[in-house]
């Protein structure tokens, strides 16, 4: 789902003054509501809660694994998974040189 506007913040006392417009706003884009720079709710619009109901519900990355392997032995066939390769890793280099 695309937004048509930037995400508003608002804090809990303007959030109850104005909570009709706000209401209004969730349309178009969630509101986040802060205490003490702390988000404490989110208002979306109905149909980005649907998609997140829906997206919740859905099968975990496990489950679809379970689903591809019983299909690939049902359909008799191998998938191949490549040789795992390290790569370069900047991060712990950068740990190393500061260690040194």
């Amino acid at each position: 789902m695309r937004y048509k506007t930037p995400t508003k913040k608002w804090n809990v006392a303007e959030a109850k003054e104005k909570f009709s417009q706000m209401i209004r706003e969730a349309a178009d884009n969630p509101q986040f509501i802060f205490s003490r720079d702390r988000l404490v709710a989110a208002v979306v619009s109905p149909e980005a809660f649907r998609e997140f109901q829906s997206w919740q519900e859905g099968e975990s990355l496990a489950e679809a694994f379970i689903e591809l392997r019983t299909l690939c032995a049902e359909e008799s066939y191998i998938l191949e998974v490549p040789q795992r390769v390290d790569r370069a890793n900047d991060f712990a280099n950068a740990l190393d040189d500061v260690s040194s």
